[in-house]
């Protein structure tokens, strides 16, 4: 049986062995949602690609460093409330939320915090103030409490979506710093408060009945205009309510795909352009929410491939491969996904990689690591299962001799792709099955008759290279 490659929704599951399976998207953390890159944090980069990412200034990390978080009370809470509130200065009203955010680092101080009747609400209400200070310090509350590993305190925000969707549904995109700094503190809250368990039924349908996914879509729009912190927070926020699952269609005739094809071609000259601007963080929720968007009936439906339809993005994927060849090793699988569900249902794409030259560039990442190597030969699976023309643009080159080599893997889930690309080769390419046998391919294929996962195919493949 030939097994080639299907579309496939990714979050955090790994490919299986012949032909990958789709999997149920869950709206739990992806497995490495990497942190935004504005003012709110200057962390090391690896520990930007984490899960939970908490958004802190270094600076002011640093500032305060002699500071210990305090425990606080219900009195004192209520005290900062009614200064943020109603204090007479700016300075002490500002103040009063920098003591409450410190005191909110602390599990104790969220529980009291969380008590209180409207306090949430009151931290909502400060973001509509005219001070961008006062506003940046209730939104730092705020992810204080989203970040929270106390699953009640996640639970108490909850209610509060519903005023975080009428502030961001208010504004538009044009904003300017440190307004940006804001935006970016509350694109974070809010990918946290998607990744919740009631999620999907309790706050992404608000959020697709409200402006916000214009708004989203906007932020990512390519320009002048585009701030790389924010665009990260509303690009993981996105992903989160396509891997729901809710209601992709809508994204998508809201035009989620033009949009993310162009910020995709947007990114690849970017980094062609910066040598260390963080690009991957961007790129990393970007790919995932395209690969995803693909698997989707109304994807076709609105011509989803048609409009993706352009060697310019098969060529601006590979500058992106590229870039986390160098940047970011670990984030290959997500490009590569994107890859297999462009091509596993487009001739057109298949046709961009061979014309483009791309399929030994694609060859050369084989040796990255088992599962970007299961990747790479599904999308070559899918090249080769469009036919003798596609098979014979293949075949010249490298190929066999790299299919010799990961015969000689020791993992069963790269050995049978590759099987599998053999076996579509000797039924399209004639030549292919007397070269393999001319180049040791049967020594190569003995190792593997004992292994029981991959036994019945590779009997099969002998078959059909001796006899046809």
């Amino acid at each position: 049986m030939l097994c080639g490659a299907g579309l496939l929704p990714f979050h955090h599951v790994e490919p299986t062995a012949g032909r990958p399976q789709a999997v149920t998207l869950r709206g739990g953390a992806a497995t490495v949602p990497p942190a935004g890159a504005g003012a709110l944090r200057k962390a090391r980069r690896e520990q930007q690609l984490v899960s939970k990412r908490l958004l802190r200034d270094e600076a002011l990390e640093e500032a305060e460093e002699g500071c210990v978080a305090m425990i606080f009370g219900e009195a004192e809470i209520q005290q900062f409330l009614r200064l943020a509130q109603r204090g007479t200065e700016e300075k002490e009203r500002e103040g009063a939320l920098v003591s409450l955010r410190r005191g909110l680092q602390r599990p104790e101080t969220q529980q009291t915090f969380i008590r209180l009747e409207g306090s949430i609400r009151t931290l909502v209400g400060l973001l509509t103030s005219n001070q961008a200070l006062l506003q940046l310090e209730a939104a730092r509350c705020l992810h204080e409490l989203s970040h929270s590993e106390q699953s009640a305190v996640v639970e108490a925000c909850l209610p509060a979506t519903s005023y975080l969707l009428t502030y961001l549904s208010g504004h538009s995109s044009d904003f300017i710093s440190p307004h940006l700094t804001v935006l970016e503190a509350l694109g974070y809250a809010l990918s946290q408060l998607l990744q919740a368990k009631e999620a999907p039924e309790k706050i992404i349908p608000s959020v697709l009945g409200s402006t916000l996914p214009q708004h989203m879509l906007q932020l990512l729009q390519p320009g002048p205009k585009l701030n790389l912190g924010v665009a990260v927070e509303f690009a993981w926020c996105l992903h989160y309510i396509i891997c729901s699952q809710v209601n992709n269609a809508l994204l998508i005739t809201q035009g989620a795909l033009s949009t993310l094809g162009l910020l995709l071609l947007d990114l690849a000259g970017a980094v062609q352009r910066t040598e260390d601007a963080g690009l991957e963080l961007l790129a990393c929720p970007v790919l995932r929410c395209l690969s995803n968007l693909l698997t989707e009936a109304a994807a076709e439906a609105v011509g989803g491939q048609l409009q993706l339809r352009d060697e310019r993005v098969v060529a601006a994927l590979f500058i992106l491969l590229q870039f986390l060849l160098q940047k970011q090793p670990s984030l290959l699988p997500e490009g590569l996904w994107l890859l297999n569900n462009l091509t596993a249902n487009s001739p057109s794409f298949c046709t961009s990689l061979l014309s483009l030259d791309l399929i030994e560039p694609l060859l050369h990442l084989l040796s990255v690591s088992n599962v970007v190597s299961v990747l790479v030969l599904t999308v070559l699976c899918n090249v080769a299962e469009k036919g003798p023309a596609y098979c014979q643009r293949l075949w010249p080159g490298p190929l066999l001799s790299s299919l010799l080599d990961t015969l000689a893997f020791s993992d069963t889930e790269v050995v049978g792709q590759s099987l599998e690309l053999l076996q579509l080769l000797f039924l399209y390419q004639p030549g292919a099955a007397q070269a393999f046998l001319q180049q040791s391919g049967l020594q190569a294929l003995q190792r593997h008759e004992e292994v029981a996962q991959l036994q019945d195919r590779v009997h099969a493949l002998q078959q059909t290279a001796l006899h046809g």
